[in-house]
């Protein structure tokens, strides 16, 4: 009797992922360069282990005012992706006062922090 075989392996199906990073709240502030951010994630992002090879599997473009598109067609990760933006946010020293989160799946914003005044509340004792 004949062993008993697995099904047959196709070639894995593309997947296409798309994301969007939004950073229009501190870009309509001037602090923050999209066009700058867009070279950094060009020149950072790694295809296969290697630095600038992104070729036709990783569009990015900016879209509108302050937001910038990836669509990947190969298995990138949001993560890589926040850490990224968060490398750039820490070079660019505004790591301080702005943050990276996801509002949606594939959707990251720039947010800044929640500063609240010290010497409002102690004027309130």
């Amino acid at each position: 009797m004949a062993p008993v075989t697995a099904a047959k392996k196709g070639k894995a199906s593309k997947t296409t992922k798309k994301f969007i990073i939004n950073a229009s709240q501190p870009a309509s502030d001037k602090i923050f360069d999209v066009s700058a951010f867009e070279k950094f994630l060009n020149d950072k992002i790694k295809v296969d282990g290697r630095v600038g090879n992104l070729g036709e599997i990783i569009k990015i473009s900016q879209q509108g005012e302050g937001k910038i598109e990836i669509i990947a067609h190969n298995e990138l990760s949001g993560r890589y992706l926040k850490y990224l933006t968060k490398k750039f946010l820490k070079k660019m020293q505004l790591r301080d006062w702005l943050r990276v989160v996801s509002t949606s799946k594939g959707v990251y914003e720039l947010k800044f922090f929640n500063v609240v005044n010290d010497e409002a509340e102690e004027d309130d004792e």
